[in-house]
């Protein structure tokens, strides 16, 4: 049988886009593998946010022939769609796919036959369909199912290559998500994550909405969780907020990104809400659901950020009632207003200050978790490492590991938390009426599933 391995870089869509291209190898008889497991045919789907991700590329690369020398290496995805020149010329390289044509590979392979040199095909994103391109990616073995639900984005921010790799906004047909939800959920996913470029736009074009996608999504018998991957404050109304609030399933998390802490880089970012409406969300949530794990994106070194500015954004997160950041260093990105803007941060500040947001980022995330310190979580258990602990998520986004003999895999379960290990908690099952051991237990000898 020949073996295919798929690699994604960057965000849940691409996971979910890597799962229908895994999906369409499968049909035609393939085993797909992992990147370091040899294959025939060796396909990265990339992502362009950052300078990083593009330098990721072209190491997953190397990594891929190191593992597979004579594998036929494809590269897809939004770097491929900005820099094929680039990509074709990396050594090994065998086909170039933008973001319309990495879901139709085997009409450009012939036969996965090498090549002397790379070809290259980069269609129209504007021209892209979204409705053929629901799919789905089990984040562990039959536990968590990311759909993709939207794709492309209309808003304009100064950063940001994402509309010029994938186009305008478009959404899949609240019919073919509800489809793909019970599919998945027949196959033994309990939660599904709703994943897109901007997931909280969707439907405006074709008369519908998100309230209106989850309030059927949320009927699905044997769907236990839906968890959106994130959405932008200005996109979360209170009509959402009031949905959440009625509807159990709907996990407890909102990931709401936030870019630049003062209203004068948010002006320069061009984003579409200033500080005040975006603590005003985050406050709003915390009132309606006191527990939610609440998330925020933030982008350090932007063009312009003076050192008064900076602190600005840091004594906003600081006031936030947020339970984690996740800290992108701004990097030139081409063809972006961004990538001429005077007032260039040198490298060395943008590397001091996103250090000060991640140590920030986690003593708010120490202050969530020890909140529930003593109560009783839902937890929906993943995977077992080495040393025998179990680990899963509650609905509010808490890594929670446990100890146990027993296969606590794609089961929901009662946990009280007892204790806190890196970015995780601990605990012990209450329910002991399964036959499984609660306690908790660590060997010293052993890696942590969490470190």
């Amino acid at each position: 049988m020949r073996r295919v391995a798929v690699h994604t870089l960057g965000c849940k869509l691409n996971f979910a886009e890597t799962s229908t291209i895994a999906g369409q190898f499968r049909a035609q008889g393939y085993e797909v593998v992992g990147i370091d497991d040899g294959a025939d045919v060796c396909i990265i789907n990339t992502c362009s946010v950052t300078e990083r991700a593009d330098r990721e590329c072209r190491q997953m690369v190397r990594r891929a022939l190191r593992h597979s020398p004579d594998a036929y290496v494809i590269v897809a995805g939004c770097y491929a769609q900005l820099r094929p020149a680039e990509i074709a010329a990396i050594p090994g390289v065998d086909l170039v796919l933008g973001t319309k044509e990495k879901f139709h590979v085997f009409e450009h392979a012939e036969g996965f036959q090498k090549a002397p040199q790379s070809r290259t095909f980069v269609g129209s994103v504007e021209s892209m369909d979204v409705a053929d391109q629901a799919s789905s990616l089990g984040f562990s073995d039959r536990t968590r199912a990311f759909l993709k639900v939207q794709d492309g984005c209309d808003y304009s921010c100064a950063f940001c290559t994402i509309p010029l790799a994938r186009g305008a906004s478009r959404s899949v047909a609240v019919f073919d998500v509800v489809n793909e939800a019970k599919r998945v959920v027949q196959e033994g996913y309990r939660e599904i994550v709703l994943t897109g470029v901007n997931v909280g736009d969707y439907g405006h074009k074709n008369g519908t909405s998100l309230p209106r996608l989850l309030s059927e999504l949320v009927d699905i018998d044997g769907l236990d969780r839906i968890r959106i991957s994130s959405i932008e404050p200005n996109l979360l109304t209170d009509e959402l907020l009031a949905l959440w609030k009625l509807n159990t399933k709907l996990c407890k998390h909102f990931h709401i990104p936030l870019q630049g802490g003062n209203d004068d880089l948010l002006k320069a970012m061009r984003r579409r809400y200033l500080t005040d409406l975006y603590a005003d969300r985050v406050r709003t949530v915390r009132e309606l659901l006191p527990e939610a794990g609440i998330g925020a994106d933030v982008i350090v070194g932007f063009p312009g950020e003076t050192d008064d500015l900076f602190s600005k954004t840091y004594r906003f997160l600081v006031d936030l009632p947020i339970s984690y950041l996740h800290v992108f260093t701004y990097s030139e990105r081409p063809n972006t207003p961004a990538s001429d803007f005077p007032g260039r941060v040198e490298p060395r500040i943008r590397s001091e200050r996103s250090e000060m947001l991640r140590i920030l980022s986690s003593r708010k995330r120490d202050v969530f978790h020890s909140s529930f310190m003593n109560k009783n979580v839902k937890v929906l258990f993943e995977d077992q490492a080495v040393n025998g602990n179990w680990s899963g998520l509650t609905g509010e986004y808490v890594r929670v590991k446990v100890g146990s003999i027993k296969d606590l895999s794609n089961r929901i379960l009662e946990v009280k938390i007892n204790g806190l290990e890196g970015e995780c908690c601990t605990g012990r099952l209450v329910d002991t009426q399964l036959g499984i051991d609660p306690m908790y237990h660590t060997n010293p000898k052993e890696v942590s599933i969490c470190a």
